[in-house]
């Protein structure tokens, strides 16, 4: 076939159908894309991403993309949306704790909105899709698959570890932070928050659950979150429970006589199934009051005292 000739075939194909996988990401990124936001500081400093939950126009984000931009270049950010527009934004409030934060800004006309889902139905394999603006190429799109669940990951610069988050292999970049993780529907399941420098495929995004429903209505209505605080790590066990994997000396829970390899299967007369339901009822209300706390320990059901204090803002 002649070069020309088939230059010429080459412009009247017809237009193919696109594949059962391809029409799901076209679809996510069709429908999740235009509620993605590039946040950044003055002049336009690199930040990261966000993700509008609110016609008023209110984005979440994460607390090292909100901090490191304060930080960088003073308190004054700004969002830019997927049609070109840009406000500035203010913080109505950060979490290092959940590496959560929410900002602000001036809607002028409709705002797209992103609807929410649940990350407890997620199952190791699924399809997720990540959007954001990955060193500044804001509008990205990767896809890739729930890697593993209730994974603990360390906060930035050595803070304190995030629990229960999700690791996909979607490809998660510095820019990405604070953009959502999406499931085959379009619903936010996760905000991207960390990624494993000189890895590939290892990113993590802290789950969409009740714990980050109350963060983020904490963060709006009073600019902070106030938790109790135990003193210990836990991970949820595959029978039920939170595994306690160590425990701060001199904290609550060693007070109490809490103990590693102890498994946490109630607290407050309310069952605990997962290290989740442990930190959704570590709230404001059990500051400094007296609480039964029962655990499993070689077999035998122990209830304890345990006094939570007020975790520290920083």
């Amino acid at each position: 076939m002649e070069v020309f000739e088939n230059l010429s075939a080459s412009s009247r194909l017809p237009e193919e159908p696109l594949d059962a996988y391809s029409r799901v990401i076209s679809g996510v990124a069709g429908k999740l894309g235009p509620a993605v936001v590039a946040v950044s500081g003055r002049r336009r400093r690199a930040g990261g991403s966000g993700v509008i939950i609110g016609s008023d126009g209110t984005v979440v984000t994460n607390s090292h993309v909100v901090r490191g931009l304060r930080q960088r270049g003073g308190g004054s950010l700004e969002v830019a949306l997927s049609d070109g527009r840009s406000a500035s934004a203010e913080v109505l409030g950060d979490d290092p704790p959940s590496d959560l934060a929410v900002v602000r800004f001036e809607a002028e006309g409709e705002v797209p909105v992103a609807p929410l889902g649940e990350a407890s139905g997620l199952k190791v394999g699924q399809l997720v899709v990540a959007i954001g603006a990955p060193l500044g190429f804001q509008q990205s799109v990767t896809a890739g698959v729930v890697s593993a669940l209730g994974r603990s990951l360390r906060g930035p610069r050595g803070g304190r570890t995030i629990e229960n988050v999700i690791q996909t292999d979607a490809a998660i970049n510095p820019g990405n932070s604070g953009g959502p993780l999406a499931d085959a529907t379009g619903r936010v399941v996760g905000i991207n928050t960390a990624m494993i420098g000189g890895a590939q495929g290892i990113g993590f995004a802290v789950p969409v659950s009740a714990a980050f429903r109350r963060v983020i209505f904490s963060l709006v209505t009073e600019g902070r979150v106030r938790r109790a605080y135990l003193g210990v790590m836990v991970q949820t066990r595959p029978g039920g429970g939170a595994g306690v994997e160590n425990v701060a000396p001199n904290g609550p829970a060693d007070v109490a006589g809490v103990r590693p390899g102890d498994v946490i299967v109630g607290f407050n007369g309310k069952e605990v199934r997962s290290s989740d339901d442990l930190l959704s009822l570590l709230d404001a209300a059990a500051v400094g009051r007296d609480a039964g706390l029962r655990v499993l320990r070689g077999g035998r059901e122990l209830t304890l005292s345990v006094r939570p204090q007020e975790l520290p803002q920083e």
